[in-house]
């Protein structure tokens, strides 16, 4: 792909021996190239970060995407492991949030509107009669100004991106940083970071699907789940929080015990039917944000993938890809068919602004807006 090399590369010899045969350690460090131009000339970067042992996350300053997560598999093999598209111009058009960084608010807000300090205020519907993942233009489709930030050992980027007062209808003009980096064990590691000057709602997420047998794969139900959240959060039609946190235990919703995805996915019920699957949120962190901990772990048995998800945030929707219906192709022309890709968005809980009794997504002015969430890959033994 070319392009002009970033600034912390480093060539380190032999890393490890695998399977009998040699690997030789990656260059360390970020790349940036062309990757095209929106409907209005604007010009469009791919910023591909990599670490020694060779994992590979390339991200385009529009939306803040992540376009590709390349890992090994346990004969060492790289594919990617995230759906999305090999070219700017399918992101360009109406698609299911793939990689893509979400806010202000990500997940929903019921009846597309919230109350601030007794101040109403009426946002754009584009979910039914409930606004979804920021709006009909939210973060995931705007530009974001780029610069490398990363050390000579770990690869970083930061984006940043001003939002305007009123922007989709919501206060306050939001200063907000994203910033992604590597680490040396693995990890893609997201730090997110707002302020504002009116009082405002902030709840920022990333929205990638994850199929850990790589393109082609199929879809995700033979995964293993561990989700170490005892309570979800109940809907009613539009997926919309009732305000009930119900416990998992006895439930398809129990995850503290390692469950293929698709052992109970169909089993009967409201909550199922009404999501058509998983599209729940989970409660974690004794649904308080907090210090980085460990709150999810996937495994894929065939190629021996794992996918941990550590976060600071009270809660993860696990979405199981319900709503993918074979009219999208993608990566290697593979058709993304309902449940061929499964998302962990770590988060504050959906419709926050309208559950007094839910953790608050107001920001103040003077107020810092701080998150950090860390998707770690290995391979099982």
């Amino acid at each position: 792909m070319g392009g002009r090399r970033g600034t912390f590369l480093r060539r380190v010899g032999f890393l490890a021996l695998l399977g009998g045969a040699p690997l030789l350690a990656q260059e360390a460090g970020m790349t940036r190239s062309p990757y095209g131009k929106t409907a209005t000339g604007e010009s469009v970067e791919l910023f591909t970060l990599r670490n020694h042992s060779g994992l590979e996350v390339a991200i385009t300053n529009l939306g803040g995407i992540v376009v590709s997560i390349k890992t090994r598999d346990r004969g060492g093999r790289f594919d990617d492991v995230v759906l999305g598209f090999e070219s700017l111009e399918p992101y360009l058009r109406r698609h299911p949030h793939f990689g893509a960084l979400v806010g202000r608010y990500g997940n929903r807000i019921g009846g597309a509107q919230f109350k601030i300090d007794g101040k109403v205020f009426i946002l754009p519907k584009n979910n039914g009669e409930n606004t979804l993942h920021g709006g009909l233009k939210g973060f995931d489709k705007v530009l974001w100004a780029a610069r490398e930030a990363g050390t000579r050992d770990a690869p970083a980027l930061e984006l940043r991106y001003v939002s305007a007062d009123g922007e989709e209808g919501f206060p306050g003009k939001l200063d907000t940083k994203v910033t992604y980096s590597l680490t040396e064990d693995d990890g893609l590691r997201i730090d997110y970071e707002a302020t504002t000057d009116k009082p405002t709602v902030v709840n920022l997420t990333n929205h990638s699907y994850f199929n850990l047998a790589g393109p082609g794969g199929g879809d995700i139900l033979s995964h293993v789940l561990f989700l170490d959240a005892d309570r979800f959060t109940v809907v009613r039609t539009g997926l919309i929080p009732t305000g009930e946190l119900r416990k998992v235990a006895g439930t398809p919703f129990d995850f503290r015990t390692p469950t293929a995805i698709g052992a109970r996915i169909d089993a009967p019920g409201d909550q199922l039917e009404l999501a058509g699957g998983y599209d729940h949120n989970f409660v974690v962190l004794n649904g308080k944000a907090g210090g980085l901990r460990l709150v999810a772990r996937v495994s894929e048995p065939v190629t021996g993938r794992v996918l941990e998800v550590l976060t600071t945030e009270p809660g993860v929707q696990f979405y199981t890809g319900n709503f993918l219906d074979g009219s999208v192709t993608g990566k290697k022309g593979t058709v993304y068919k309902r449940r061929s890709g499964f998302c962990l968005e770590t988060q504050h809980f959906p419709d926050s602004p309208n559950q007094p009794s839910f953790p608050s997504t107001v920001l103040r002015p003077g107020q810092t807006y701080r998150t950090t969430t860390v998707f770690r890959f290995s391979v099982a033994k």
